[in-house]
């Protein structure tokens, strides 16, 4: 393979734990992710995310080679990410349209069009850059925009979302750059000693019997947690951790919380 890194020019790509299309998947890239090649086999290529560092498998007829001096300006640059929940994006050159997600990102994005190593792509939309320039009322209102979105393993779309995925998407479209897993976002940010020191905006993680990190949400004040298990979905929080009405039972073991913003 002449080429060592790559850009998702699709909607959303499945990222799977082994060469085959049989195999779990993991992660999902979105449109605009772009990524290392660290080896291939057969129709397909190992990959290392430049957004997350998270490696998986993907399908070589599923994304757009780049060179290596367009990666290094885009792992560089300020990004720009899709805040609707499903937009719609232009292919210029032939004039063809297809959906994206939010938490996509628009390389070189001018307000107008995109560039993919060439493709220029229009989109017209609401947008959020990486810089942290928003608040936590701003990633609130993109946690809302996922409710009842279907659980998914590895998803991180509106369409199926795991939990984690659903925390680095909210804060990806706030401007914070979060790592993919819950265990790896839990060593982010500033911890705080107590449920009642916490706001809007902060992360809550839990554990299970072996205290290892299992789930993630994001608080929505010091009593309620949205997640996603099951469906993204909104549930009671007390130090214990989530309590889900409708059971009438404690579903996650509440282990630490973290200020991101």
């Amino acid at each position: 393979m002449e080429f060592s890194h790559g850009i998702c020019n699709l909607s959303v790509v499945p990222c799977r734990s082994e060469p085959s299309d049989k195999s779990e998947m993991i992660t999902q890239l979105l449109f605009g992710e772009f990524f290392s090649i660290l080896k291939e086999h057969g129709s397909w290529v190992y990959i290392r995310s430049g957004v997350d560092h998270y490696e998986g498998w993907i399908d070589v007829k599923q994304f757009h080679p780049i060179s290596s001096e367009t990666y290094d300006e885009l792992e560089q640059s300020e990004l720009v990410y899709i805040t609707d929940s499903i937009s719609v994006i232009e292919n210029v050159e032939k004039g063809s349209f297809f959906p994206i997600v939010m938490g996509s990102i628009l390389p070189y994005y001018d307000g107008l069009n995109c560039n993919l190593e060439g493709y220029e792509y229009a989109f017209e939309g609401r947008t959020s850059k990486s810089s942290p320039e928003s608040s936590a009322e701003c990633m609130i209102e993109h946690a809302y925009a996922y409710l009842n979105a279907p659980y998914l393993w590895g998803g991180k779309s509106p369409l199926g979302i795991d939990c984690s995925g659903f925390t680095q998407m909210v804060a990806r479209t706030a401007g914070i750059k979060l790592m993919r897993d819950a265990y790896q976002q839990a060593e982010q940010g500033v911890t705080l000693g107590f449920i009642e020191e916490a706001s809007a905006g902060d992360l809550v993680f839990f554990d299970n019997e072996e205290e290892r990190i299992i789930h993630v949400g994001v608080l929505l004040s010091s009593n309620e947690v949205i997640h996603a298990s099951g469906k993204v979905r909104i549930d009671k929080i007390d130090h214990q951790g989530i309590f889900n009405q409708e059971t009438g039972k404690y579903t996650h073991n509440l282990r630490l919380i973290k200020r991101i913003i």
